[in-house]
């Protein structure tokens, strides 16, 4: 794995995997994580002020004091679970990290669950110290890969995503009449999140890898589609041409 060396511009994370392609993750640079955290934390404000209102209207009068130690525990309740809760339901992106093209990754380069999502989350008081992020911002500029404490200890990634079109390709796989195979398409659509992101990943960034690795990869993923779909390729399809048709099933239909 390989990380830039400047840590205030974005930077490139490298992953190879075990049929030796590599993979390349843009780094968010601390100024858009900064305006990622800021729209973040306006959010969790106006929650958190929504709810306290509410709260002393109905228990504020009657028991002041009860009401306003709730308040606190309310505070620390949203402020954790609104990014433990958004990057394990958007796979490791917030309102903040949504609107300015970033997410959350494990350092091997697939999406984070409840377990990262609550460590990078719970580690932010101390990342947090002694105020506006000091100590996660110094931890992130000394880190080769950019990470704040809470990142190391769930080691986990901020990276930029990535805008790709879709190859015209997909829509020409010498294979269109499975297309319209109500069966074949509906196997492709129970195939899990993971497995959807492997296929749309390699077939988009396709292009980029050297021939070697660009057939080891196809040829992995075809006899791995074969498995999960439970049904053979054609015979007149190559692994990577069956692999695109598997795509083109995932990816909505046009006129």
């Amino acid at each position: 794995m390989t990380d830039a060396p400047d840590p205030l511009l974005d930077g490139t994370h490298a992953v190879l995997t075990p049929e030796y392609v590599e993979f390349r993750f843009t780094l968010a640079g601390l100024y858009s994580r900064f305006l990622a955290w800021f729209f973040d934390a306006l959010l969790v404000v106006a929650l958190t002020l929504a709810l306290l209102t509410a709260l002393n209207m109905t228990l504020g009068a009657a028991f002041p004091g009860f009401a306003s130690a709730l308040g606190i525990v309310l505070y620390f309740l949203v402020d954790w679970g609104y990014g433990i809760a958004l990057e394990t339901l958007w796979s490791g992106q917030t309102v903040g990290k949504k609107l300015l093209g970033l997410r959350v990754i494990q350092r091997s380069g697939v999406r984070i669950g409840f377990y990262h999502a609550a460590l990078r989350n719970l580690a932010r008081p101390v990342d947090r110290l002694p105020l506006f992020y000091l100590v996660g911002g110094l931890s992130a500029l000394l880190s080769g890969a950019q990470q704040r404490l809470g990142d190391m200890l769930a080691g986990t990634l901020v990276v930029r995503e990535r805008r790709l079109k879709t190859p015209s390709a997909i829509g020409a796989t010498g294979g269109e009449g499975l297309l319209a195979d109500p069966l074949f398409v509906a196997r492709v659509k129970r195939l899990g999140t993971e497995a959807r992101e492997v296929v749309l990943s390699a077939v988009l960034r396709r292009e980029e890898l050297r021939m070697e690795a660009r057939l080891r990869l196809f040829s992995a993923l075809g006899t791995r589609l074969q498995e999960l779909l439970a049904m053979e390729k054609p015979a007149h399809l190559s692994d990577e041409k069956w692999t695109l048709l598997v795509a083109a099933a995932l990816l909505p239909r046009t006129a």
